[in-house]
């Protein structure tokens, strides 16, 4: 079991690789009855249960069902830093060009495979965390920080507009795709990617 940084505040962060292991399982409990039976009738008793664990051990570390879809939504953003930062090295010198393309696919692919990855991705459906750190923004930081020694450009409020306003306008695209298809309308994709191009390339280009 591979286990993956919680950088979302804990009301107690793991010490031991035993704890670590019991936090991953009931993230992923938490995901997989998001899919089943949605945030409203999520509760941590039945995330206890499907975790295996005693639901003392839930709040040991989540004081509600909320700061546990919040964590997972951090998790979800972990993964898939880790996820794009791992094609991008396999593709080497591509450009922005193709890093954009793994921006969108690596988040493609989680929303299509991804356990509670529909109804939490990275906080944008269900809304977690304070306001000053809303989930698009808080990618668009993300993306400055991955995206800018790839594409060697300064990490400035200015290409962090950029990504802030490409992330928003994709996002919005993407989840009329999915309301469209449940595995994501190809057409709105595709008009989604080229609307990208176009407002990245007389950025960046």
């Amino acid at each position: 079991m591979k286990l993956v940084p919680h950088a979302t505040p804990l009301r107690r962060a793991p010490v031991q690789r035993r704890s670590a292991e019991r936090l991953t399982r009931i993230l992923d409990a938490c995901a997989e009855l998001l899919d089943e039976v949605g945030y409203d009738d999520l509760t941590t008793r039945a995330v206890a249960l499907r975790a295996g664990v005693p639901i003392g051990s839930v709040y040991r570390f989540f004081g509600n069902k909320r700061q546990m879809a919040d964590a997972l939504a951090q998790r979800n953003l972990e993964r898939y830093t880790e996820r794009v930062g791992e094609r991008l090295r396999q593709a080497g010198e591509g450009g922005w060009r193709a890093a954009m393309d793994a921006v969108l696919d690596e988040y493609l692919a989680m929303k299509r495979t991804a356990p509670g990855f529909c109804l939490v991705d990275f906080g944008n459906q269900i809304p977690v965390g304070v306001r000053q750190a809303e989930p698009n923004t808080r990618f668009a930081d993300r993306l400055t920080a991955l995206l800018s020694g790839y594409l060697d450009r300064t990490p400035d409020e200015n290409l962090r507009r950029v990504f802030l306003v490409a992330v928003e306008s994709a996002d919005t695209l993407v989840q009329l795709a999915f309301r469209m298809d449940p595995q994501g309308d190809e057409a709105i994709i595709e008009e989604t990617r080229a609307l990208l191009r176009a407002y990245l390339g007389r950025v960046l280009d």
